[in-house]
């Protein structure tokens, strides 16, 4: 969630919501919630309740309106598909019936369909990283040094259902009593019939409905009697079948506020999870990111609080504006950055808060990168590398700050003039302009260039997912939709040049044998490729017209989805996406 200062909640701040997230959830639980949205819910245990359905990172939760209880419906680990229905809920009326947004979550369960709740235990998480001690500017992170002339260094089951109550914290308010004291609104038994057809529950007598609730015609849980036990907490305890099989289960939310976002975020969140917890399986990736919480004797230091985190940050980003800053001190301090920013994703929040440093990373790579190929005509190892790094650094940044309003503030100011900027410094020519190819030296910089061509490939990647967001909210001059990101980019002389090397290297991937599975950076590199190639298929008559032109064969006999599936291992979240992708391109490069 969007948040300022310690973290107070901006865009569609709902104060009652809010102050409870804030006092029944552990600080790090909260700190990751992206969004919050009343919506109309249907399950295979709740029948047209009006709910608030609360977005964090890595899961989807429920509370009753207003918020008695906090529950985890499912990880996005578990998600198999999340899409928009075009239907019309018959329980709606009038406008709400036809412009409320239906939204249908597809995942993987093994709890038993009608003995229990789909609703899993609250996710437990660690703290954010830890301060460092105070002496001089304090670092962010350690970092690790490089040169710039090469490369740088048995329970029954009652047990188990009764674990799966979720209650809050004994530490509580004595504003909000503890759940088994609350009475719930009744919950129907699962419907039989299709979601749009059940039969709606109904509320005490003397419990009148909002207004919003009359106009929906469904119920909602405020005004309730009060009863000794929760509904909800007597169906958690029921005894479960025997069966754990995985089975799929399905979410049907039903935003009804026209101008709901809660699709985009959903996507944008699952996109996010899978990407991350795709690359946490390589231990290098893991331990990059993870916090040092055991410097001290295997000891936890306590978590950096919001104050001192932007305190930091403004140190850091003092040095980085600093003039005449030398080259190798820019380097180091821009790893610094980096890594800082994998691990806390308040310092990613604060960087678009932060206008200067984002102006000056672009006005960097063009110095970096353009300058001296249009000075010069080739690319020196020093500037591949503080290119690259540089890239490297605006992508992390966009990881998970979809819902900080200061980022879209930022990008889309005077008709979109920063994002310009960064998307085309960030195009090159994919070829080394040199006489011998075979020498040691341009074979390094091959290597270079290759590591800078998959780094913009991952930010452009990035830039596309905020473009599909601007695309759905379509406003007046569509600024940073996709179709305006790919138009910025067509006048660059080396656009179809970089194009067609992202293409050239999925086909490569895919169709050269290997032993081996793809390791998860590999995985995650081709799903940013496939979306980017598919992009330009959906988006861009020049470029689609580009790539069926140069490399309609080359998929047709080069790219099967059998082979994919070989290379792309099922454990990796990633791989199941990114197998749909490529049928998705498949399809459309044979479309003429």
């Amino acid at each position: 969630m969007a948040r300022t200062g310690s973290g107070s909640l901006l865009a569609r701040r709902n104060i009652k919501l809010d102050s409870f997230l804030k006092r029944n959830t552990e600080r790090t639980v909260y700190e990751r919630i992206r969004v919050y949205e009343p919506c109309v819910v249907i399950s295979e245990t709740i029948n047209k309740v009006y709910m608030h359905v609360v977005l964090s990172d890595e899961s989807v939760y429920l509370t009753e309106y207003p918020p008695r209880t906090l529950t985890a419906v499912f990880n996005f680990k578990c998600v198999r598909d999340i899409e928009l229905v075009n239907d019309l809920p018959d329980f709606l009326r009038g406008k709400d019936r036809e412009l409320c947004q239906h939204i249908r979550i597809t995942y993987v369960t093994e709890k038993p369909a009608a003995k229990g709740r789909d609703w899993l235990r609250r996710d437990r998480r660690e703290g954010l990283p830890p301060a460092a001690p105070p002496s001089r500017r304090n670092s962010l992170y350690p970092t690790t040094t490089h040169t710039l002339e090469g490369y740088p260094a048995q329970r029954d089951h009652s047990e188990r259902r009764t674990e799966e109550v979720h209650t809050l914290p004994p530490t509580r308010s004595a504003s909000c009593p503890n759940p088994e004291t609350l009475g719930l609104l009744r919950v129907p038994r699962p419907p039989t019939q299709p979601p749009s057809t059940a039969t709606s529950p109904t509320s005490s007598p003397t419990s009148p409905l909002s207004p919003l609730a009359q106009r929906l015609n469904i119920a909602e849980t405020r005004q309730v009697p009060r009863r000794i036990g929760s509904v909800l907490s007597r169906l958690l305890r029921r005894d479960s079948v025997n069966s754990r099989e995985e089975r799929e289960a399905e979410l049907h939310l039903y935003a009804v506020s026209h101008t709901s976002r809660l699709y985009l975020h959903l996507q944008s969140s699952w996109n996010s999870f899978i990407i991350k917890s795709t690359l946490l399986l390589d231990p290098l990736y893991r331990r990059r990111c993870s916090a040092s919480s055991g410097s001290s004797h295997g000891k936890q230091l306590p978590a950096i609080s919001w104050e001192r985190t932007a305190h930091l940050f403004g140190q850091l980003s003092s040095e980085l504006l600093q003039e005449e800053i030398s080259v190798e001190s820019l380097y180091l301090l821009l790893q610094e950055l980096k890594t800082a920013a994998h691990r806390n994703v308040a310092l990613r929040r604060l960087f678009w808060r932060s206008s200067d440093v984002c102006v000056f990373l672009v006005q960097s790579l063009e110095e970096s990168l353009h300058d001296c190929e249009s000075l010069r005509g080739v690319y020196t190892a020093d500037q591949l590398l503080l290119s690259t790094l540089i890239v490297q650094t605006l992508a992390v940044m966009f990881r998970e700050t979809e819902v900080e309003p200061a980022r879209l503030s930022l990008l889309s100011a005077k008709k979109g003039a920063l994002a310009s900027r960064m998307l085309l410094a960030l195009i090159c020519d994919p070829e080394l302009q040199t006489q011998n190819q075979r020498s040691l030296m341009d074979c390094e910089l091959q290597a270079l260039l290759a590591e800078y061509l998959d780094a913009a490939s991952s930010l452009l990647f990035e830039m596309l997912l905020l473009g599909h967001e601007a695309t759905r909210c379509s406003s007046t001059d569509n600024v940073l939709s996709v179709g305006w990101i790919l138009q910025v980019l067509q006048p660059h002389p080396h656009l179809l040049a970089f194009i067609g090397y992202q293409a050239q290297q999925v086909v490569l991937v895919l169709s050269e044998p290997q032993e081996s599975f793809l390791s998860p950076g590999q995985s995650v590199l081709l799903f940013q490729r496939c979306r980017l190639l598919l992009a330009c298929l959906q988006y861009n008559s020049q470029l689609a017209q580009h790539l069926r032109s140069n490399f309609r064969e080359e998929f047709r006999y080069f790219v099967k989805l059998p082979c994919a599936e070989e290379k792309l291992p099922p454990h990796y979240p990633i791989s199941q996406p990114t197998l749909q992708l490529i049928e998705q391109i498949l399809t459309l490069n044979q479309h003429r």
